[in-house]
């Protein structure tokens, strides 16, 4: 019997918030905002969930530039994370 190894790629898991799910989400609320159809009380809450998927995507976009930041090369020339 084989095991199937896990794809750590696969993003399939409804409950992992990633940068992609978060900004499509995003875009969701905007475009609903946008139309001005929607009831007050419920406009705030999809403005405050707006609020708090931006402020995660930008956790994510600035943990992202850390990581490439100390991507570096090393003496035979493979990238590596340094430990700087």
């Amino acid at each position: 019997m084989t095991t199937k190894k896990k794809n750590t790629l696969d993003n399939s898991d409804p409950s992992v918030s990633t940068l992609e799910k978060d900004l499509g989400r995003l875009q969701k609320i905007v475009d609903a905002l946008e139309q001005g159809d929607i009831p007050l009380e419920q406009a705030l809450k999809m403005y405050e969930e707006g609020i708090s998927l931006s402020k995660a995507c930008i956790e994510k976009l600035q943990h992202a530039e850390v990581k490439i930041k100390k991507l570096s090369k090393d003496i035979n020339g493979k990238m590596q994370l340094s430990e700087e």
